[in-house]
């Protein structure tokens, strides 16, 4: 007997709300320890402790939660494997110390003050759809992707979009979050120049060049150019690069769009891995280390050419006020003669 197919997922809403999002059929939910661990972050003997714990202190009846199920191995052969189910996925929530577990104690907390409180806990969404990720949710996903794609926002805010708005475990305020989008910026920075963010802004960065090596500053392509231009890498892109890097996007979005069309949920993650699959499908290089550059010594480099070049840009700069009194004078001296 094969288990049926589940999932919980940790994620929170822009609101800031933990939520846990459980996948299940027949109303029927299973877990091998392994699966708990990876669920909450921990080691298997770890999940095997606590599950010893509740099962001796009476807290539940071991032969109540367990079920043995055949399951497929990573060797091919299928072995009899122990599965817990909900309650006792909830009750060693309660006891492990870890992140995820964290979030999963806020959200069974929240609920069960709710509970408490009306008497009963409401989810729109589970009451309309018999679970959170139904037909409408993806319908939804599609217009929102679609949205994205036709907006006029520049490439780099399409894709942080995408992920925001596409991702069921994003969490704009996690440290995991900043990491995963240099990363992404990375990868796509690699695959258009062969070079990291960083390394495009140590390379390229140079007081002696016109504009200082950039292609594409905040008040281009008149306006001065300020000390936050010269530490951003796309703006030392080329034409060639921005062009491409575009049309990566562009794909990349329509491969969301199908996705969500095909109702599949996707987290940070999966994104990571679908956009290394996506790169190597197209011929390009992957990146597969943090580069030869860091972040902070990049930006120590910059800014010690933008010093120099400042100083240039002062005595050379002319203002919009500037160039109108001379295009005064210069009439005036025409009407003169």
């Amino acid at each position: 007997m094969q288990p049926n197919e589940g999932d919980i997922i940790f994620y929170s809403s822009p609101l800031g709300q933990t939520k846990v999002e459980v996948r299940y059929e027949e109303e029927t939910f299973w877990l091998s320890q392994k699966r708990l661990a990876e669920l909450f972050g921990v080691e298997v003997n770890t999940v095997n402790y606590h599950l010893k714990e509740i099962f001796a202190s009476g807290e539940l009846m071991e032969q109540s939660v367990i079920r043995k199920f055949r399951i497929t191995a990573a060797d091919g052969k299928s072995y009899l494997t122990g599965c817990y189910n909900l309650d006792a996925i909830i009750a060693v929530g309660y006891r492990v110390n870890s992140h995820q577990a964290t979030q999963f104690r806020i959200w069974a907390t929240q609920t069960l003050k709710e509970f408490i409180v009306k008497g009963f806990v409401l989810d729109d969404e589970r009451l309309k759809l018999n679970k959170r990720f139904g037909k409408d949710y993806f319908e939804e996903l599609v217009e929102r992707i679609r949205e994205i794609r036709a907006s006029e926002r520049r490439f780099y805010l399409k894709i942080t979009d995408i992920f925001e708005q596409a991702s069921i475990d994003y969490d704009p305020n996690s440290e995991a979050t900043q990491l995963f989008f240099k990363m992404v910026q990375n990868k796509l920075h690699w695959a258009v120049s062969g070079m990291t963010a960083a390394e495009i802004i140590a390379s390229r960065a140079d007081s002696n060049k016109p504009a200082m090596g950039l292609t594409h500053w905040k008040n281009a392509p008149s306006g001065k150019i300020l000390k936050s231009d010269v530490v951003t890498a796309k703006n030392y892109l080329i034409e060639r690069e921005i062009k491409e890097l575009d049309r990566i996007v562009e794909q990349y979005l329509l491969y969301a769009e199908n996705q969500a069309a095909r109702q599949i949920p996707m987290k940070m993650a999966d994104w990571i891995k679908r956009l290394d699959a996506f790169l190597n499908f197209n011929e390009y290089d992957i990146l597969t280390s943090a580069g030869s550059v860091s972040h902070e010594v990049a930006k120590q480099l910059a800014e010690g050419h933008y010093e120099a070049f400042r100083i240039r840009q002062d005595r050379e700069f002319e203002s919009d006020f500037e160039k109108e009194i001379a295009r005064l004078q210069s009439r005036q001296g025409e009407t003169s003669q």
